[in-house]
């Protein structure tokens, strides 16, 4: 909620998966306040929630050949085929975002949020200049939306974090939570 991580994403995710375990073996155990039973907290800021046009969804994350097996039985029963296709590309950590475009110009930037809403950062995306606010077609379609991540590549975080050392300023813990903080800035000046 913070972006104030204590362990890395990788360190969380294993201990995750061992709570979920604990909980199934012990359901007696499980606390109304378990990270399991929740999806997560409302972001703290003061940005407005939108609903995503169509759901960005997310892969639970696996950690074993069993784990992917499941994951191909979800997928086979999930479009009927027993075969599929994969494409696997190397990770970008970042923060998920949709851009709408509606006649060819930017209308709205959202973070994935839930899955089913997101905060609007239209006015953040707006100061990244590698996204074109103006498609460049002279025939856009009436809407099209572009769905991928917005990331910090490590020289420039190392960078970031320099300049705050030197000015006292809090550092980043990771290059993924530095692009989520400076989009989820109040102030699209900072």
């Amino acid at each position: 909620v913070k972006d104030e991580p204590k362990v890395s994403d990788a360190e969380y995710d294993l201990d995750y998966q061992t709570l979920v375990r604990l909980e199934e073996q012990f359901p007696a155990l499980i606390q109304p306040d378990s990270p399991t039973q929740r999806v997560g907290e409302k972001p703290d800021s003061g940005f407005q929630t939108v609903s995503h046009t169509v759901p960005m969804l997310s892969l639970d994350n696996a950690f074993s050949d069993e784990q992917l097996d499941e994951f191909e039985q979800r997928l086979f029963k999930l479009i009927g085929a027993q075969k599929i296709s994969y494409c696997c590309e190397p990770k970008l950590d970042g923060l998920a975002i949709s851009l709408r475009y509606e006649n060819g110009f930017l209308v709205r930037g959202l973070t994935r949020g839930d899955g089913v809403s997101g905060e609007d950062i239209t006015s953040n995306i707006k100061t990244i200049g590698s996204i074109p606010l103006k498609l460049r077609t002279s025939t856009p379609p009436p809407i099209l939306e572009v769905r991928g991540e917005i990331y910090m590549p490590k020289d420039g975080f190392e960078a970031l974090n320099k300049q705050a050392e030197e000015k006292g300023d809090k550092v980043f813990v990771n290059p993924r939570n530095a692009a989520a903080g400076s989009l989820r800035q109040l102030d699209p000046n900072i």
